[in-house]
């Protein structure tokens, strides 16, 4: 198994929540200049695509975790709960995949290739996050923006 591996996605993980933690409560309305999701409804996205996959490839894993549906009143705690759990969950599911050697079911290249995809496709929400916030007048602080690069500390 690879714990580097499981590791890299633990801080990913880590990053998103430390930036959602960073921010005040009236943040998770604020809308992009060009429309689209609130900041709220970003970070659930990030939740409930990990939880398509984990249907996908290994709903055991599920128990416990629910979608996140559109339009509903969450507040910074529940996001952070919620990614939180579902982070947990694809952290066991990259383990089980490395432990025995199989592909991530429904995803065509190897696990690695996986972990790259969901660090790829969240990193991805979380700029559209900080463009959102500079755009409705709630910039990130410096502290956060780079914290947002500290891997070796978070």
């Amino acid at each position: 198994m690879s714990t580097e591996l499981v590791e890299t996605w633990n801080i990913h993980d880590r990053i998103n929540r430390y930036l959602l933690d960073s921010l005040p409560g009236n943040a998770l309305g604020c809308v992009s200049a060009s429309k689209g999701r609130t900041v709220g409804e970003q970070f659930a996205h990030i939740h409930n695509v990990r939880l398509m996959w984990l249907k996908q490839a290994a709903p055991a894993l599920l128990d416990g975790l629910s979608k996140l549906e559109k339009g509903a009143v969450v507040s910074v705690e529940d996001l952070s709960t919620a990614l939180e759990a579902s982070g947990a969950a694809i952290a066991q599911l990259i383990a089980d995949r490395q432990a025995d050697g199989s592909r991530v079911k429904g995803f065509k290249p190897h696990t690695t290739a996986f972990v790259g995809y969901l660090i790829s496709h969240e990193s991805h929400h979380r700029g559209q996050i900080v463009l959102t916030l500079k755009q409705a007048g709630h910039p990130v602080d410096k502290k956060t923006a780079f914290g947002l690069w500290e891997w070796g500390s978070r």
